[in-house]
């Protein structure tokens, strides 16, 4: 029975995310569980995108990733797929009408990973970033809004920006990873050898502000949602803070993070203002 392979598929993206990051997994736990398995599905997805581009050294992800392309394509014309990732996130891409137009962006960004090493322009910047990232919470806010199209076009700015927000925290946080084990620079004002307090402290603020237009769209979430991406909002606030206090050397030799006991007590604060309306 087919039921019985669509439910293998969505525990696969599941297991995927609570592989892959503890953090994200933590706050899609804080989501309602109506909508909680397709964020999985979702989240999936992209994983398998970004591992084929980032990991697999020893293939050729370029022939990796072209296969992965016209899976994904049969997947979504037949609305069945073999690979357990693309059947479960097919299933949602059709039943919350996500856009095709931000599946190829995605796309289109991860194929620059095969290719491109830097970004020396702010458009190619804020492009990749679109399709990386601020897409992604445009296919999350799908499900969050429940096909409500007036909801969504009302929130998508903010969460566009509050994509933006967390992908340039990453890009702080794997700086070394980043230039040194795939030679990619994002920051089109950073030279990793420069890099000072001044070219720090910009772009930190670049990402303050976006968290800032983020957060105010989080106020604004359905109910089911809203607790889950504060949740998120609150660790990569948190991991901000430690790289906006962390020196700039020690950024560029050491991969900064949120310990695990940091992370429980950030839920539980999380957990108080969500319960007393304190967002």
């Amino acid at each position: 029975m087919k039921s019985i392979f669509d439910t293998i598929s969505y525990d696969c993206s599941r297991n995927i995310t609570r592989a892959y990051s503890t953090s994200f997994s933590l706050a899609v736990k804080m989501l309602s569980p109506r909508i909680r398995r397709d964020i999985y599905n979702i989240y999936g997805f992209v994983r398998l995108a970004d591992e084929i581009v980032d990991s697999f050294h020893d293939y050729d992800k370029e022939l990796l990733f072209r296969r992965f392309e016209t899976d994904l394509e049969n997947a979504l014309n037949d609305k069945i797929s073999l690979n357990p990732v693309l059947n479960a996130f097919q299933h949602t891409v059709y039943k919350y009408n996500i856009d095709k137009s931000l599946i190829d962006a995605f796309m289109a960004s991860m194929k620059q990973d095969l290719i491109k090493k830097d970004y020396a322009t702010f458009a190619e910047y804020n492009q990749y970033i679109y399709g990386s990232a601020d897409v992604v919470g445009l296919m999350c806010l799908k499900v969050f809004t429940d096909n409500d199209n007036a909801s969504y076009e009302v929130l998508k700015a903010p969460a566009m920006r509050l994509g933006s927000a967390f992908q340039k925290i990453n890009f702080l946080r794997d700086l070394k990873a980043d230039m040194e084990g795939l030679e990619r620079n994002y920051f089109p004002t950073l030279n990793l050898n420069e890099m000072n307090d001044e070219t720090k402290r910009a772009i930190v603020e670049e990402i303050e502000a976006d968290l800032h237009e983020g957060y105010l769209g989080i106020l604004q979430l359905p109910a089911e949602a809203k607790f889950g991406v504060y949740t998120a909002y609150v660790y990569y606030r948190t991991l901000l803070k430690k790289l906006k206090n962390t020196p700039p050397l020690e950024i560029k030799n050491t991969r900064i993070r949120v310990p695990n006991y940091q992370k429980m007590g950030l839920l539980a604060r999380c957990y108080v203002n969500y319960r007393f309306n304190l967002l």
